[in-house]
């Protein structure tokens, strides 16, 4: 991976920061910075042009969040993100989206994201599509990571379908080789699990089978995020040397 990349991240919701894969990209010289959209004022506008300048960006990171990407009255800012990264995409640079991430991407591309059958919040086994083109990211054929979503993205147009579970068919997709987008979170540390567990009224929205409890999360052991942490830094190395 070429070092000193520009790297920026949007970010939706206090506490779900920019990961495990901050250590990694400095690793490599990364200069990163960030858009908090949750810092924005409710009755204040986003301009596009506050966003950063599509040429300054060499990889794109589009973090999670509780709001769904269908709900532009409530966070006006959602048209803006769309329109900026449609305009990214259509320049062939790399981007990864996490969870909500990979759902406004695939929104932005004109896939529908709607209600999943069952809510998942909590670790859960993720395979990969069977017969892949051979030049689909590398993924094992099973893998254990972190779930924490109600809804789910239809795969976009010309997308390559790569992961799915028991409980949501789309899982991970891949568009050309320098976009993927992720229904789970590959970023999860135990520092940002911690953090996310506070959140008592996002924690009452969940239910169902394949839904952990508080406590069984809050004990979950150090090794379990490192799949999915590795898995990230992987993709970051597959869309940036595209």
């Amino acid at each position: 991976m070429k070092s000193h990349l520009r790297v920026h991240y949007f970010q939706h919701i206090v506490g779900e920061g920019f990961g495990s894969c901050y250590s990694f990209l400095k690793a490599h010289h990364a200069t990163i910075s960030s858009t908090e959209f949750f810092a924005l004022p409710v009755d204040r506008s986003l301009e596009i042009e506050a966003l950063p300048r599509i040429e300054e960006v060499d990889l794109l990171l589009v973090m999670g969040g509780t709001m769904s990407v269908n709900d532009e009255a409530n966070f006006p800012w959602l048209k803006i993100e769309k329109r900026w990264l449609r305009r990214y995409l259509a320049a062939g640079k790399p981007a990864i989206g996490l969870c909500l991430g990979g759902q406004l991407i695939a929104n932005a591309l004109g896939a529908a994201v709607s209600r999943n059958r069952y809510q998942e919040l909590g670790w859960s086994t993720v395979q990969r599509v069977a017969n892949l083109p051979q030049e689909s990211f590398p993924l094992p054929e099973k893998i254990n990571v972190m779930q924490w979503h109600s809804e789910t993205f239809e795969i976009p147009k010309g997308a390559i379908h790569l992961a799915e579970s028991r409980a949501c068919r789309n899982q991970m997709y891949q568009i050309g080789k320098n976009v993927l987008g992720f229904q789970f979170h590959p970023e999860m540390t135990p520092a940002a699990l911690e953090l996310l567990l506070e959140d008592e009224e996002e924690l009452s929205i969940f239910d169902g089978e394949y839904v952990q409890s508080t406590r069984e999360l809050q004990y979950s052991e150090a090794q379990k995020f490192e799949q999915g942490n590795q898995l990230l830094n992987k993709a970051i190395e597959f869309v940036i040397n595209a």
